[in-house]
Formats: structure tokens, sequence, C-alpha cells
């Protein structure tokens, strides 16, 4: 099993904890996490791009001049994608980007990225994180006594204090357990869990 050291609020060590060797002490698959990432990434795009047809653009309606006679190219209509004005061929049209993937292997990313942060010694377990009112101050505090400048915090349960404190400083998040992904725990250089956390993770994700 995997021990971490454990810290108190002010980042001072307080003692050590083992954490699940099944979510924390994998090896961490590479492949899988990336294509989680790509899975989250592709659902984040709003895909409301759009270019209007020929049957869409303003204008047009009858020939601009006889089929024959003229000398010049037959033309039906001015919305025509030669027309200047006219409609786009095989322009993007809106359209979903996302889609989903296995739900054992998403857990697999999410053990992986989790394991990825104990190998790298970039994972912080916390005995309590307990805020009496939403103060950006209190969660510099722990930062600096932690001597980490971005992180993401994941408590076991929805905590408001601790949400608004965070909201304001650029590089550091505070989500619950139940929405951590793999996408934040990558793009953020430092884990912050409470020991709540730490172990409602080894019980759900085991």
């Amino acid at each position: 099993m995997p021990k971490v050291t454990l810290y108190n609020q002010s980042g001072s060590q307080v003692g050590d904890i083992e954490l699940s060797d099944s979510v924390f002490g994998i090896e961490p698959n590479v492949h899988v996490m990336n294509e989680t990432v790509l899975m989250q990434r592709a659902s984040l795009r709003q895909g409301t791009h759009a270019v209007k047809n020929r049957s869409e653009v303003s204008g047009g309606g009858r020939k601009p001049w006889r089929q024959k006679g003229t000398g010049r190219a037959r033309q039906g209509s001015t919305r025509s994608p030669q027309w200047v004005g006219g409609g786009t061929v095989f322009g993007p049209t809106p359209r979903s980007y996302s889609y989903k993937l296995p739900k054992k292997v998403r857990r697999l990313a999410l053990k992986s990225a989790l394991s990825q942060k104990a190998v790298d010694n970039d994972l912080f377990v916390l005995e309590n994180l307990t805020l009496e009112a939403p103060k950006t101050k209190d969660i510099v505090m722990l930062l600096n006594g932690l001597s980490v400048e971005k992180a993401l915090i994941v408590t076991a349960d929805h905590d408001d204090n601790v949400v608004r404190s965070s909201n304001n400083i650029p590089g550091v998040k505070s989500v619950t357990l139940e929405q951590v992904n793999v996408l934040d725990l990558l793009t953020h250089d430092k884990l912050i869990l409470t020991k709540d956390a730490a172990e409602k993770a080894g019980e759900v994700l085991a």
C-alpha cells in the first residue's frame, strides 16, 4: 500500500496515511488516460459552428438570364456557390462532438491519474479542511504551508466555504470526489485530498 504524509490545515506533518493500493498504487495506463482526456475535451466543444447553404441565403429565385443564346454559361440562381453572396457547400453545421468510453475504461483512467500523482509525489493528504467562512486568505495560507501554487483540492462532500475561498485563486480549483475527473487531475500540478476523500476514493473506486 502506498504511504503518504498526512498534513494538517496549516501545512505541518502530523503522521502518515496508507492509501488504497488498487486506487493509488496501480501502474498508470498512459494510453487510457490520453483517450479519456480526448473524450473530455471533445465533450467540451460547443459545436455551434454553422454556415448557410444555397437554400438559406437571401435572394435568388428566377434564373439570372435565359438558358441559351446569351453566350454566357448557364446559371440557375444567383445563390449558387460560385456567385458572390451564394451559399456555402459542405460547410460546418451544428453538431455534438461528445462521445462515451466504456465505464471500466474511464475508471481505469481515473485510478491511473491518481496513481500517477502518488508516483510523482504530487499528492497531499490533509487531516481535515474546515473553514468557518469563505476566505481566500485561508486557502492561500494552506497552499503556502504546503509550498504549492496551483492545485486541485478534492473534498469528500461539497463545502461551499472551500469552493468560494478557492474560486479567486488562479490555477486552484475545488471539487468533490464525485466531480473529480482525469482532465482536472492532469492539468493541475498538485492534488490536495482530504483524509475523508482519500478513504472514500479507496472504497468507491476499488
